[in-house]
């Protein structure tokens, strides 16, 4: 959600970063509708003022023994006058929130203009790309060649873009949703959480969600909608409270199953677990205070590289560009990791920083000690990691001519010290 104030103030820089964001001028639009708004609130408070006086005059007229009838005549008129204004007012600040709803967050100055992916800059790069022997394969056809991934299975219970895991495979992805809490609570001061996978409308509307992608999530028969991703649960933890400037920043984590329609993928990655109605995922959340936010957007980038690098992963790192970025995002950093089947690089995580965007849409604030009002908090999140995909990368990135899969050196000991995986049964 955006300032009005800050519109009201400096109208040609929100212009400015919208154009930015692809999206036409509003601040005029905006400005008018607020106006007639504010001028509608002062005819309403100088009737609500002369009611109070002309109520007042009719008991002095009654003890002066005078008429009051114009008095009286004047307090109904304005009775009847006030209950249309408030609703007309009522109806102006409801339209002013849902056009502000609607428009993307601004970009900070140092985010790339652009128009698309092919614009994002590339910040750096780490590890190297593994060398075989033989024609590197997608990971489809090595989990099916293990006879441990089963797309058709899934899709006779649920349809396309899901996946049915077994034995070794099922036991590698729990242990890599393990594996990234404890570097994120052990290393990076974390708190573990355990939310809840169906919120309210107000939960998706704080996080930007609603009211523009209700088509890509999932709603129940009673209203709820299952999280696209922990950072609606973990984010809206801040929702509605006012913290002390001392409890910042606030550090949560989660590893949760996700539930997306991609109602604008088909035809994107049909085949493998790429893109799934249903993936599992650890989020990172951070509250902050305002001046807080972009070292904690470097810090939060860190935590998701540290399990690429403990994955022995080669991935790169990209500032997506003003057209690239989701509609919270105020900067948003994405990690790709290498897949060697695909022979390109595919986004693993997305770090993004929002500002006091998502904090105005769910009225989270903050009090610094010796200021009498309360600030906006600052929000951010990060995938640390995507686990499906990260589960695609290791099959891809050591897989072995014989069909067997290499496991990294870190995550033998979540799962039973084995050094192999492979066909139904074989573990070493």
């Amino acid at each position: 959600m955006h300032d009005i104030r800050a519109i009201r103030e400096q109208p040609d820089l929100f212009d400015r970063g919208l154009a930015r964001r692809g999206v036409e001028p509003r601040a005029q639009s905006i400005l008018a509708l607020d106006a007639e708004r504010r001028s509608l609130q002062t005819r309403v408070q100088e009737l609500q003022q002369r009611r109070n006086e002309a109520s007042k005059a009719i008991g002095q007229a009654k003890a002066r023994g005078e008429d009051a009838g114009p008095a009286i005549a004047e307090v109904a008129r304005l009775k009847e006058e006030l209950p249309r204004l408030d609703a007309r007012e009522a109806e102006l600040a409801a339209e002013l929130e849902r056009v502000l709803a609607e428009l993307p967050n601004l970009p900070a100055d140092d985010v790339p203009d652009g128009a698309s992916e092919a614009d994002n800059r590339e910040l750096r790069r780490s590890g190297q790309r593994p060398a075989f022997n033989h024609p590197a394969r997608e990971h489809f056809d090595i989990g099916e060649g293990m006879g441990l991934m089963d797309f058709q299975a899934a899709a006779r219970l649920s349809g396309a873009r899901f996946v049915v895991l077994r034995g070794q495979l099922a036991r590698l992805e729990r242990a890599l949703g393990a594996f990234m809490l404890d570097i994120h609570t052990g290393e990076f001061g974390y708190t573990e959480v355990q939310p809840p996978l169906l919120v309210r409308d107000e939960a998706v509307f704080g996080t930007g969600q609603l009211p523009k992608f209700g088509d890509d999530l999932f709603r129940t028969t009673t209203g709820l909608w299952l999280i696209p991703t922990a950072e609606v649960p973990l984010t809206n933890l801040a929702a509605d409270q006012i913290l002390d400037l001392e409890e910042l920043p606030l550090r949560f984590t989660a590893y949760t199953p996700c539930f997306r329609s991609e109602a604008g993928a088909a035809g994107r990655d049909t085949r493998g677990m790429l893109r799934q109605h249903q993936f599992g995922k650890v989020e990172m959340v951070s509250i902050t205070a305002d001046d807080q936010s972009d070292a904690e957007h470097e810090r939060m980038t860190k935590a998701a590289e540290t399990v690429l690098q403990r994955l022995g992963l080669h991935y790169r790192v990209m500032a997506l560009c003003t057209g690239d970025m989701g509609f919270s995002a105020r900067r948003t950093y994405d990690l790709e990791v290498w897949l060697p089947g695909q022979g390109t690089f595919r986004e693993i995580s997305s770090c993004s920083t929002c500002g006091d965007f998502q904090a105005r849409r769910m009225k989270g604030r903050y009090r610094v000690p010796g200021e009498k009002g309360t600030r906006f908090v600052h929000t951010l999140n990060g995938s640390g990691l995507a686990v499906g995909r990260t589960l695609i990368a290791i099959l891809e990135n050591y897989q072995r001519e014989d069909g067997l899969v290499t496991v990294p050196e870190a995550l033998r000991p979540y799962i039973g010290g084995a050094e192999v995986i492979g066909r139904t049964g074989a573990a070493a």
